[in-house]
């Protein structure tokens, strides 16, 4: 079996996952495939929290060129948007040029809070590209080679855009929205899961990455 403890036939369980690939939410897949929104909801939790782990245990650094940038998710639409927009959590990104994107959840977007995990997560070698936030002003007395855009004046130039963070921060925010609304306390989950299909790309390939992170936990 794919999952343990769980009554869903392999061949069942396969085509579940295909459809969660697919990006179909779990209330659509349980009028597809015929079975109880409770069991398919259950069952892609089960995924979610898999995924989430493996996103989590990931080790390594990410070095060359890379791009920062913080944004801000749920909470009310009316009012203020972006830095300082009320009840909304802080998500912030790391994203090798050309690789991977990291996102970790923070408290907020000062430099005490942002630091240290860009300490933790990039090479001190690495060429660091941000915007005109004053948090970022750390980083030109941390080691890393920074360059700044100020989106005031212009939007990108030939070698510092942050056109790439931007990029997974709508497809995060677009894959989001179709759940009309995600539980404070199950965000994470699918913000990983954000991390991992940005990451891995293409449907065939996230679904034996899938496969084979079910197989080295059972």
């Amino acid at each position: 079996m794919y999952l343990k403890h769980c009554k869903l036939s392999k061949n069942k369980q396969l085509d579940l996952m295909k459809y969660f690939v697919a990006d179909a939410t779990a209330r659509t897949v349980a009028d597809l495939a015929g079975i109880h929104r409770n069991t398919t909801t259950r069952l892609f939790r089960r995924l979610h929290e898999r995924i989430a782990l493996k996103q989590h245990q990931r080790g390594e650094q990410l070095g060359g060129e890379v791009e920062l940038d913080e944004s801000y998710f749920g909470g009310a639409r009316k009012g203020k948007r972006g830095r300082g927009a009320g009840g909304k959590g802080v998500v912030f990104g790391i994203l090798k040029r050309g690789g991977k994107v990291y996102t970790r959840i923070v408290l907020d977007a000062s430099a005490s809070a942002l630091m240290p995990v860009i300490r933790q997560k990039i090479r001190l070698d690495s060429v660091v590209y941000t915007d005109s936030w004053r948090s970022y002003k750390a980083l030109d007395v941390a080691g890393f080679r920074h360059c700044r855009i100020n989106h005031s004046e212009r939007f990108a130039c030939a070698r510092n855009p942050i056109n790439g963070i931007e990029n997974f921060w709508n497809q995060a925010k677009r894959h989001l929205r179709r759940f009309n609304g995600v539980p404070r306390q199950h965000f994470d989950l699918f913000l990983k899961e954000c991390e991992w299909r940005f990451n891995i790309g293409a449907p065939n390939k996230l679904l034996a990455d899938l496969k084979k992170l079910l197989k080295e936990i059972y």
